[in-house]
């Protein structure tokens, strides 16, 4: 009897340190799932006009040296500074000032290759890479299914650290169509209850063998824990599809155009352009960009006339007559909240167009709003047309 008393004690302490280990491989599993993860983990910073943005990224491709991101993490930027984690003693330091006090030797320049707005997504190629320690994440073959249990690593700007952990479980996968800060999104995301942060953004969505099934990208503003990545489906095809160039800043067009500019209190940009007669004539570029989809364009108008009155009509059959043949705009007549009549011409530009190409388009603007300022007069508050100089300069 006391036999079997003390066999039975035997199981039951067996059968608890089996329990206790298998609740032990977890976590366990968890750090392992982490450590890999940093590998591929890097820190992003961007800059566009004068404001700086920071961002998580995973290294995808080893020999090309290219990171995916999200599109709203750099923005109109077309250069980037990476981190990879630094270690010391076997674990990586996470102190932020650690890195921005070593920008000159941990720092890894960036190029933006190419966005995509629909799926925030963009990519970048490093100049280098480090000389150990890192390595590309390896893509899972499918998307990640319900109940499934993720990992991710970010650096959420509301922690004083880098590479923070992060987990959660995969609430459904489905294609979602929305809106963000950055624009109008459309691509298959990954539902979960990854609690992620402002910081977080761009950064590996891993499963428990180590794989990327999406990165991350936003939380939902009326929900509790449900946060938005981007499927890996996408990434795959953002990667081997066409990229498009991300856009400059108007600024740096500007400066590389070699155009003396300043910002109008709209806070879009004013440039003087001399004509043959000495006169200057205002162009404005708009500082923000218009898209849809893959295009994307910027703004570049002219102001003619301001008129007390709306134009006769043989003054606005001759403007949409010119608006048929000009090269690349047209004319606008709008109304002001005081009631008077601005006559515009407007010209549309590719965002990535190349500085002498915008240029050459606002001094096209400039020119053909002074001769039209010249054919416009003002009688008594009525416009007429005195001179064909603009149909001449036309032909």
């Amino acid at each position: 009897m006391k036999s079997s008393f003390r066999f039975t004690r035997i199981l039951l302490a067996v059968a608890a340190l089996a329990a206790s280990l298998a609740m032990a491989v977890p976590a366990w599993a968890d750090a392992k799932v982490y450590e890999e993860a940093l590998q591929s983990t890097t820190w992003v910073l961007t800059k566009t006009s004068g404001k700086t943005s920071s961002g998580t990224g995973v290294l995808v491709d080893l020999e090309k040296r290219l990171v995916v991101t999200n599109f709203h993490v750099v923005g109109e930027a077309r250069t980037a500074i990476i981190f990879f984690p630094a270690v010391e003693n076997g674990k990586p330091i996470v102190a932020r000032k650690h890195y921005v006090d070593n920008l000159k030797t941990l720092g890894i320049r960036g190029k933006v290759l190419g966005v995509d707005r629909k799926r925030d997504l963009a990519l970048i190629q490093l100049d280098k890479l480090p000389e150990k320690g890192v390595k590309a994440i390896t893509l899972a073959a499918d998307s990640a299914k319900p109940g499934e249990d993720v990992e991710s690593v970010g650096n959420p700007g509301s922690s004083d650290a880098l590479w923070v952990y992060t987990s959660g479980k995969v609430r459904s996968v489905y294609r979602k169509q929305f809106r963000t800060g950055a624009g109008d999104h459309d691509f298959m995301v990954v539902e979960t209850t990854s609690p992620i942060n402002t910081g977080d953004s761009g950064g590996p969505v891993v499963n428990a063998a180590g794989e990327l099934i999406a990165i991350s990208q936003a939380i939902s503003p009326s929900a509790r824990l449900v946060s938005y990545m981007v499927d890996v489906s996408e990434i795959k095809l953002f990667l081997t599809g066409p990229w498009k160039p991300a856009p400059l800043p108007v600024t740096d067009v500007l400066t590389a155009a070699e155009l003396e500019y300043s910002q109008h209190t709209t806070g879009n940009y004013e440039i003087q352009f001399e004509q043959e007669d000495k006169s200057k004539q205002p162009v404005f570029i708009t500082k923000d960009i218009e898209y849809y989809e893959k295009a994307d364009t910027r703004k570049i108008w002219s102001l003619a006339a301001t008129l007390k009155q709306a134009p006769k009509l043989e003054v606005a059959i001759k403007l949409l007559d010119q608006s048929g043949r000009t090269k690349l705009g047209n004319w606008s007549i709008e109304q002001t909240q005081t009631g008077e009549f601005l006559v515009i011409y407007l010209a549309k530009i590719d965002a990535t167009a190349s500085p002498d190409a915008v240029r050459s388009t606002m001094e096209y603007v400039a020119k053909l709003t002074a001769i039209m300022k010249k054919e416009l007069t003002a009688k008594d508050g009525k416009a007429t047309v005195t001179a064909d100089s603009l149909d001449e300069w036309l032909k």
